[in-house]
């Protein structure tokens, strides 16, 4: 098939053969590896040659248990035969030679079934299922457990981008802060200016600037709201913990964390004790030959995504924290400046500019302390938590 439809040459082909046999490896191999053939071609074409269907690796295949009680994977390894399905009375048997006599005896001996229906698999392909499903018992499945960390390290990336936009939006609110403040400046220079008595002939400028000073007030809080109301608003502290918390479920179910030591206390704040869950080093499994490299580093990447999701919420808390107490500081200044100016200049028509500075500081104090003051705890435990790094 690969000659016809031009993929090699006769002349190729008879080469690889005469290679693969010299070199006492499988022909496949040469021709996925050294002539950059792609497995789908290859298995198109074992299938075409063996007039069977072909089936591909993948190590989210649900194997039932029941097919691998008796295997041996030495033994599989030789004939290069897996068991991957049982549809009804049916089990499918992926085969590299799937017309060998001696594989049909082995399965029929070792698996128990009605039917029995062999597809064709590259060599590779049947090595992989061998190693991913009989190194370990039947109810830990590496290659099973690895797809799951993997979804739950993507849940883990999703909510940290998610964290990453309620930080964007923080950001922003405190650049619209910086908006208020400037308009307040500007109402409160010129205010100043009007009653310094100076300059007459420039009351029309000081007004001017109270004027612009109003008008960037309302457009910093038609800004500010709109970021507070709208469909990316931050939610509040315990709900970026608890959100947190659940993306964290996976720690029960994957990793091996040793028990805490006697007279641990618990910590204060739901997030602090998701930190301190968190284990030392990055994972616990103990020595067997079912977990291979990249199952042990598959463990070890989750550990730290979890690790990072952690440290990414005590950031995007502290954000919020940061925003509140921008406004507790500005609103606090303000209202020193209203009370400052009613005190030097006595009361006049004047004043009402100065009551609205000081109401405006009182207001951007208030707000201040609500994003502020349900993150207090955190910082009792922050620096507890650089551990886990």
């Amino acid at each position: 098939m690969l000659v016809e439809e031009g993929v090699l040459s006769a002349e190729q082909l008879a080469a690889v053969c005469a290679a693969a046999a010299y070199r006492d490896i499988e022909v496949e191999r040469m021709l996925r590896y050294e002539y950059d053939i792609p497995r789908r071609k290859l298995l198109e074409a074992l299938s075409w040659h063996h007039r069977c269907a072909w089936i591909e690796y993948d190590e989210r295949l649900p194997v039932p248990s029941e097919l691998l009680q008796q295997l041996d994977g030495n033994r599989l390894c030789i004939s290069l035969w897996f068991p991957v399905i049982r549809d009804g009375d049916t089990v499918i048997i992926a085969a590299n030679r799937p017309h060998d006599p001696i594989v049909h005896d082995e399965a029929k001996q070792l698996i128990e079934a009605a039917k029995y229906e062999f597809r064709v698999a590259l060599a590779e392909d049947i090595v992989f299922f061998i190693q991913d499903f009989l190194n370990s018992p039947p109810g830990h499945i590496i290659g099973n457990e690895r797809t799951g960390l993997a979804f739950w390290r993507n849940t883990m990336a999703r909510w940290r981008t998610r964290l990453a936009c309620y930080r964007t939006d923080f950001a922003e609110a405190r650049t619209y802060l910086s908006l208020l403040r400037g308009g307040l400046g500007l109402i409160t220079i010129g205010r100043t200016l009007l009653r310094s008595g100076k300059a007459d002939w420039l009351t029309p400028l000081y007004w001017m600037m109270i004027f612009l000073g109003f008008v960037t007030v309302a457009l910093g809080l038609y800004s500010y709201r709109r970021i507070k109301t709208g469909i990316m608003s931050p939610p509040r502290h315990q709900t970026l913990v608890e959100v947190t918390a659940a993306t964290l479920h996976v720690l029960e179910n994957y990793q091996f964390v040793d028990a805490k030591p006697l007279g641990h206390t618990s910590k204060a704040t739901m997030l602090a004790r998701l930190a301190d869950m968190l284990p030392n080093s990055c994972v616990f499994i103990e020595p067997s030959l079912d977990n291979k490299v990249r199952s042990y580093l598959a463990h070890e990447r989750t550990s730290l995504a979890a690790q990072r999701t952690v440290l990414s919420c005590y950031r995007t808390i502290y954000a919020r924290a940061r925003t509140g107490l921008s406004f507790i500081r500005t609103g606090v200044a303000f209202m020193s400046i209203g009370f400052g100016l009613m005190q030097y200049f006595g009361l006049s028509l004047l004043t009402v500019l100065d009551v609205f500075l000081v109401l405006a500081g009182l207001l951007m104090t208030a707000d201040g302390t609500l994003w502020y003051w349900p993150i207090r705890k955190e910082q009792d435990e922050a620096a507890k938590c650089a551990g886990v790094c």
